[in-house]
């Protein structure tokens, strides 16, 4: 599995992971399992939050033992990101997740905490060893201003942020933003959300034409335009196995510019806006 460097960690980082957003806790070991096998393809990016219900139990059985492959990732809910706060709901995840440490933690999105008081809170836990860099969800560009106005140097390691085919908002402004300052952008809900493109639409069509030149599937094609710059990851939900294989393929699918160009003129980016998110 290849990799690149996430944002100022100097770690590296495959730059498609495993999403747990909304993964089926009605069937533990098979959650486990697709999880596990997303490892062995070498997906070890694994993204969590404590928002995400009984998540963070399930991720511990699936790394038991295999912990220091991972790059694990948890976000703090806005409401709990006081200083205090946050340094609690951390160790709430650790305790459910079972390790001692996270390779990330993001605030999930901005609430009404100061933002120099989670700054605070994260880099006391980065000097207590429980995390070993922080960032954010979430973020539009002027947020990123405010958080940059209040953070040490070189700290902010990622933005998480909605981005999909049909949702490309971010490259306006906050792309831009995080690649000038060496942050990593994570894209969630890459397949859309219920909106990844019908086949038998124009889009769809030119997405099945790049496929096809390349032995892929639109899926995988999909998560290599969205992974085409250094600066972007993604986090497809770790779903069932057949899937997981699915998104571990895209990995080694390397877009020329002209594929990149049809991709780009089939799903434009419209006109600057605030950030979406779901």
């Amino acid at each position: 599995m290849t990799t690149r460097t996430f944002g100022h960690t100097g770690t590296a980082v495959p730059p498609i992971g495993q999403g747990t957003w909304q993964i089926d806790g009605r069937d533990d070991e098979a959650a486990i399992g697709a999880l596990r096998h997303g490892l062995d393809l070498g997906l070890t990016h694994i993204d969590t939050a404590e928002m995400y219900d009984e998540a963070e139990p399930l991720i511990a059985k699936a790394v038991a033992g295999r912990r220091d492959e991972i790059f694990l990732v948890s976000k703090v809910l806005p409401h709990n990101a006081s200083r205090a706060g946050t340094v609690a709901a951390c160790e709430r995840s650790l305790r459910r997740l079972k390790t001692d440490r996270l390779d990330c933690y993001l605030l999930h999105w901005r609430g009404g905490e100061p933002l120099a008081d989670t700054v605070a809170a994260f880099e006391q836990l980065k000097r207590d060893g429980k995390i070993l860099s922080w960032g954010v969800s979430n973020f539009d560009e002027s947020d990123l201003d405010d958080l940059a106005a209040v953070a040490p140097p070189s700290a902010i390691a990622c933005n998480q942020v909605l981005y999909h085919l049909q949702e490309r908002a971010i490259e306006h402004a906050v792309l831009p933003w995080c690649e000038r300052h060496g942050v990593a952008v994570v894209g969630y809900s890459p397949f859309g959300h219920d909106r990844f493109p019908a086949s038998a639409s124009a889009s769809g069509q030119v997405l099945a034409q790049v496929a096809a030149r390349h032995g892929a599937t639109p899926r995988q094609v999909a998560l290599a335009f969205l992974t085409r710059r250094p600066a972007l990851f993604t986090i497809p939900k770790a779903g069932n196995p057949t899937h997981v294989e699915e998104n571990a393929g895209a990995a080694a699918l390397a877009l020329p510019a002209s594929d990149i160009a049809m991709l780009d003129a089939a799903f434009p980016r419209g006109r600057p806006r605030s950030l979406p998110m779901i």
